[in-house]
């Protein structure tokens, strides 16, 4: 019989049955049965929502990398990194990691505090109009194809461009390659449309001046090599201990929810540290919700509890 106790936020054990050559998974006394006997890493899968190799389920997987620095440190090397970014010392930036902790916060705040101006809800701006406005930011969210990606850069071409959750554009081979010469730290980044143009207000290329910051749920792996070499790259992946030190980092801060007072978020943050195994979800919503509970509540623990955990 094969056996191992893979310990995540329960115990978990899997075990294989060389008789019935069927594969069973026990998460805290729970059963759970799958048919797929000559698989465990897909029955792992289906059982517990989580990817998981061979080597790992058999114990043979090298030990997890420690980070070195904290996650709060991460954040800082974030504000660090923008400022490279927008004094042009460094043409783009990724920063990669879960969604729901801050990320586009720190970006645009950063921005802000070295004299950038928001451009993307002016009421002045419209479609086919270039921005110019050396010390502005644009952020550009959802969905983009490659000819979109084209009429952004020319646009916004002299600000910075800052593309949030638009992965389309990191996955598209004609975005990447026009990327590619948006990118580049040397010489002219020149920038060249070549197929039918339509667009009469469009140039066929142009040279571009402005840099990028992308902000991504993606892994760094998942982050084309070819945009990777050109940018500088922050990974802010975290373990749910690492979310909570990040929500009592922000909870401190007299911006986050001035309305309600530093002891009525400090017992969020330890009310969520309890609960963090059996919690949903982990990110700033869950802080201002427990938040807003605590302060409107006398018994607030189980309703926390319950809109946390059920």
């Amino acid at each position: 019989m094969f056996l191992y106790n893979y310990y995540m936020n329960k115990q978990t054990t899997i075990q294989f049955d060389t008789s019935s050559q069927k594969y069973t998974c026990n998460i805290e006394g729970s059963t759970f049965k799958t048919a797929r006997s000559t698989h465990v890493e897909y029955m792992y899968k289906k059982i517990t929502g989580k990817k998981a190799s061979i080597e790992e389920l058999m114990g043979t997987a090298p030990a997890p990398k420690v980070d070195k620095f904290s996650i709060n440190k991460r954040f800082e090397f974030v504000e660090n990194l923008v400022k490279m970014v927008a004094s042009g010392v460094q043409p783009s930036a990724v920063i990669t990691g879960q969604g729901g902790l801050g990320k586009t916060y720190t970006v645009t705040k950063t921005l802000k505090a070295a004299g950038y101006q928001d451009l993307s809800d002016l009421a002045s701006f419209e479609e086919g109009t270039r921005i110019q406005h050396s010390k502005g930011f644009t952020t550009v969210k959802g969905y983009s194809t490659a000819k979109g990606l084209y009429r952004t850069l020319f646009e916004n071409n002299g600000s910075v461009i800052i593309f949030d959750d638009c992965d389309s554009v990191l996955k598209d081979p004609i975005a990447v390659n026009l990327l590619k010469g948006a990118l580049d730290s040397y010489g002219k980044r020149i920038i060249s449309w070549n197929a039918d143009m339509k667009d009469e207000d469009l140039p066929r290329s142009f040279n571009f001046t402005g840099k990028v910051i992308f902000i991504s749920n993606y892994t760094q792996d998942k982050i084309d090599q070819a945009i990777r070499s050109r940018s500088m790259m922050i990974d802010l992946t975290m373990t749910n201990e690492q979310k909570i030190d990040r929500m009592e980092f922000i909870a401190k801060s007299d911006e986050f929810m001035p309305e309600y007072d530093a002891e009525a978020k400090a017992d969020a943050v330890r009310f969520i540290r309890k609960v963090k195994d059996e919690a949903k979800e982990l990110s700033l919503r869950t802080l201002i919700s427990v938040t807003k509970i605590r302060s409107s509540n006398e018994n607030w623990e189980e309703l926390a509890e319950y809109v946390l955990c059920a």
